[in-house]
């Protein structure tokens, strides 16, 4: 057995190369090199959205990756903590749900008053000095929480979850932690001397948890407004001498105008008088940047501010260090902020060939803090979490209804349906999208799923779903409906009536655009030209392919309006699907796709992938075509239902070649 570090092997070359375009950019902090006597540096730092990640390690995959954990991150921690004499670290919430680990310490192990959380065990070690909870801490329910919680060597604040009904005035509400924390720090100034400072941190998690884990805080909580909460605590957290006061704001950046109970409350928090800095998270995004929030009024990417004030948001699963730098001046007997900077920090990149390159190495005495977690969680995500009652094969996906697209759908619709069981979208129709990704192709004739029927571990969830996507939904028409899948229908060539064994797939488009949306039941008529080109351009705006498109067996009303759970990609613009994108998303999830299938899966305890035939093919009498697939297909050709095919003998490079018979 290698050991936990040489798990994780990083070249001298690539380590110095990567780490050496990161360390380009460090050096004497401006603000360091310019603080006078009366003047001080501050370094704040912030993890955020860790979901169990301390090792860099995909346990769906079962193998190293080097985009991730908390292991990487600290060695930046130390690095920053080098550069500046005076530094806090700090967290923003979603440490304990996420990946197989932290389902392993939840399911299997659990958390009794004393024992210590892996994830807890690395931050102890790295000193943290605060932290908030994000709406997963409440996945697994209270005394999970509370006890794990309980090992932390550092304060855990939240003003706006309590235990009871809502008070009339916030100050009054009977809380489940403290609302906030004043640290009182010794901070070096530019003369070398010491000074005093109060440093206060105030917590929020997003109000949907009411919603979201209704199971586990019906009775036991309710949650307020963040901003609400806000302007009720801060005034006194500056009565009590606080000089300056961060917010530890599990909660994303939305510009979209502030309203009762956002979930992404960011912005307006970042304008409550008296908070002098935010650290934000929850979106899995990065503040600033080049990408994300770039057309948000009131904040800026490039400076890294909302509303003129320090803000960031350290992207996901210890992918970046969010670092805010100030200059403090004496005001009197207290600190006021001169200037500030701003940035994520990442532990990656990539190079000229777009492969990934790691920027620092693991922290050994993290490592070695979560080993026997680590190895047990190893142990866990490659034994049975439930059981399949049929075949996962995606042998034949681009041409009958599939059983490893069916189950993705299948989870999706469960999840989404709970998160959205009590919103303004509650009485909407709920659709689902889902592709095959495993369709062999350039990956080769074994580039398919195969799970036989019976235990499923963990880690043949990464057979089912490969990208590490996070479910949303869109609310869009009954038309746009039959756009999405006119499009995903263009992976088919156009077949000539009554001609023979004419190929079936256009190897231009991508499998993993070919969706399926189940809801409704539809034909595809491949007499017809595609309605869009694999960039989504029409060029026949008049053909229809998508046929006998039926919602609750009635022709489906164009206007009529559905949501469709997907995944951050499609809902994105991922794939060019015409009227997809991000105006339609009315639910950003923050769970991948991968987490919301083995959910299922333990809820179910058995799942039935059988596929629900809800699509085929029209007739077209006379006509066949040939496709290819693995070879393994033969196993499973005589199960397919929805679509008659029969082998044709072998195809080139492996395939096997078979015959759709229309």
């Amino acid at each position: 057995m290698p050991s936990l570090i040489d798990l994780h092997p990083i070249s001298r070359r690539s380590f110095i190369g990567g780490f050496a375009a990161t360390t380009a950019l460090i050096a004497l902090h401006p603000f360091a090199a310019r603080a006078n006597g009366n003047q001080a540096h501050l370094r704040l730092m912030e993890t955020t959205d860790i979901h169990v990640n301390v090792m860099p390690y995909d346990y769906y995959a079962d193998k190293p990756n080097d985009t991730m954990g908390l292991a990487r991150t600290a060695t930046l921690i130390d690095s920053i903590r080098a550069e500046a004499g005076n530094s806090i670290l700090v967290d923003n919430g979603d440490l304990l749900q996420g990946n197989p680990m932290g389902d392993y310490m939840a399911y299997r192990k659990g958390m009794k008053a004393g024992d210590l959380h892996p994830v807890i065990k690395a931050m102890n070690v790295l000193g943290y000095d605060c932290g908030t909870v994000g709406n997963h801490e409440f996945n697994y329910g209270l005394d999970f929480m509370f006890n794990t919680l309980a090992g932390a060597n550092f304060p855990i604040v939240c003003a706006n979850f309590t235990k009871g009904q809502l008070a009339s005035d916030p100050k009054q509400d009977e809380l489940h932690f403290k609302p906030y924390v004043i640290l009182e720090k010794s901070i070096k100034d530019g003369a070398g001397q010491m000074s005093p400072i109060k440093v206060g941190f105030i917590g929020f998690v997003p109000p949907q948890i009411m919603v979201w884990d209704a199971k586990n805080l019906e009775g036991k909580g309710q949650t307020r407004d963040i901003v609400e909460a806000a302007r009720a605590w801060v005034p006194v957290m500056k009565e009590e001498g606080a000089d300056i006061v961060i917010a530890l704001s599990h909660s994303g950046i939305d510009g979209h105008g502030q309203s009762d109970r956002m979930e992404n409350a960011s912005l307006y928090l970042a304008g409550v008088e008296g908070i002098d800095a935010v650290f934000t998270g929850h979106q899995h995004l990065v503040f600033p940047g080049p990408k994300d929030f770039v057309d948000v009024p009131g904040a800026d990417p490039v400076k890294g501010s909302l509303l003129g004030k320090p803000a960031v948001m350290a992207g996901f699963w210890g992918s970046h260090m969010g670092l805010i730098d100030l200059l403090l001046e004496k005001d009197g007997n207290g600190w006021k902020i001169l200037d500030f900077t701003s940035e994520a920090r990442p532990i990656y990149h990539r190079d000229e060939s777009r492969k990934i390159v790691a920027n620092v190495a693991d922290k050994p005495e993290v490592v070695a803090s979560v080993a026997a977690e680590h190895q047990a969680t190893l142990e866990y995500v490659r034994t049975p979490v439930g059981k399949t009652s049929a075949p996962l094969y995606s042998y034949f996906a681009l041409v009958a209804d599939d059983p490893s697209v069916q189950i993705v759908s299948n989870a999706q619709t469960w999840y989404v349906r709970n998160l959205l069981k009590e919103g303004e979208f509650k009485d909407l129709p709920l659709l689902s999208a889902a592709a095959p990704f495993k369709a062999g192709g350039r990956g080769g004739a074994d580039y398919y799923t195969d799970v036989a029927a019976g235990d499923i571990a963990i880690k043949n969830v990464a057979d089912l779903y490969l990208y590490p996507n996070t479910v949303q939904a869109v609310k869009i028409t009954g038309e746009q409906v039959k756009n999405w899948l006119e499009m995903s229908a263009g992976i088919f060539n156009q077949l000539k009536p009554g001609e023979k064994d004419q190929p079936l797939i256009n190897p231009d488009f991508p499998s993993y655009n070919y969706d399926v949306i189940d809801g409704v039941t539809y034909q595809i008529d491949l007499s017809m030209p595609a309605r869009f080109d694999k960039d989504g351009k029409p060029v026949h705006p008049e053909a229809s392919r998508i046929v006998n498109l039926m919602f609750d067996g009635k022709p489906i009303d164009p206007g009529q309006e559905f949501v469709v759970a997907t995944n951050n990609y499609r809902a994105g613009g991922g794939g060019k699907f015409p009227e997809i994108a991000a105006d339609k998303v009315i639910l950003v999830a923050p769970d991948t796709n991968r987490d919301v299938i083995v959910r299922y899966i333990v809820d179910q305890g058995t799942i039935n992938p059988a596929a629900d035939e809800n699509w085929s093919f029209a007739p077209m009498e006379g006509t066949t075509a040939v496709f290819e697939t693995g070879p393994k297909a033969r196993d499973y050709a005589a199960t397919v239902k929805g679509a008659k095919i029969e082998d044709a003998g072998n195809g080139a490079e492996g395939f096997a070649k078979f015959r759709l018979i229309l």
